[in-house]
């Protein structure tokens, strides 16, 4: 038996790279899982027949606030109450800070900070006493990514004030911060640079290779779990010791 059995999560964008390796894992230690998916009708039901029946999909626009409610509303019927939360979905357009647009800063802002914010809200009032919020994050200063580096810095404040907030009812909440993971989210911030950006994280990367989704998907298990009683607050780099 799992050290999550009979726990209920939410996980959101779930379908793909870190997020599915994240609802399997879960699934793995005795879960049940209702993740969100953007678009993607086809990796959804991939992960929902790999997780045996305890993944569930829905789909759900995390910048939309009508979609949110109507999240909740099916964890509430699937699930009935929560016990773990994992704030993942996120969008990393590529541009300048030369080239950025109101129209860029408000999508990058709305789906990586406004809607975690707001998930975060809707799940604490069902998450139960003890439960765990991973909210994944990211760090550097890779040029073309700035919005996506702001967007997850303010998740990082709303993770360390989450976690002085609910303390009082055990409820952890902490970050992660993957490095570089062969993602297709990585893939299309490459671009035609791909083999080149690999080459040079790698070399980077005191471990000496690009993260997979099932590196982050193990510690955030573990921050999911009860050996982490004692841990709030934090944001962990996941990086295989990335340099910068």
């Amino acid at each position: 038996m799992g050290t999550l059995a009979g726990k209920t999560a939410l996980v959101t964008g779930g379908s793909r790279g870190i997020g599915r390796a994240v609802v399997l894992r879960l699934v793995s230690e005795g879960a049940k899982v209702l993740f969100t998916f953007a678009g993607n009708q086809t990796a959804a039901d991939e992960v929902v027949a790999a997780g045996g029946g305890e993944a569930i999909a829905v789909q759900a626009h995390q910048g939309k606030l009508a979609d949110i409610e109507r999240l909740f509303a099916a964890v509430d019927e699937r699930l009935g109450g929560l016990d773990i939360l994992v704030n993942n979905a996120a969008a990393n357009p590529m541009g300048g800070i030369a080239d950025a647009t109101e129209a860029d800063f408000d999508e990058v802002i709305a789906i990586n900070t406004k809607g975690p914010f707001f998930i975060l809200q809707a799940a604490v009032k069902r998450l139960r006493d003890g439960g765990r919020i991973v909210n994944l994050s990211s760090s550097g200063s890779t040029p073309g990514l700035s919005l996506y580096f702001a967007s997850k810095a303010a998740l990082d404040a709303i993770t360390a004030v989450a976690a002085r907030e609910l303390g009082s009812r055990g409820i952890t909440v902490n970050g992660v911060s993957p490095g570089a993971t062969e993602t297709d989210m990585m893939r299309a911030a490459a671009g035609d640079h791909l083999e080149q950006a690999v080459e040079y994280v790698t070399a980077q990367t005191a471990l000496g290779r690009l993260g997979q989704p099932e590196d982050i998907a193990d510690v955030v298990a573990f921050l999911a779990g009860p050996d982490s009683r004692w841990i709030t607050g934090q944001n962990l780099r996941v990086s295989g010791g990335l340099a910068g």
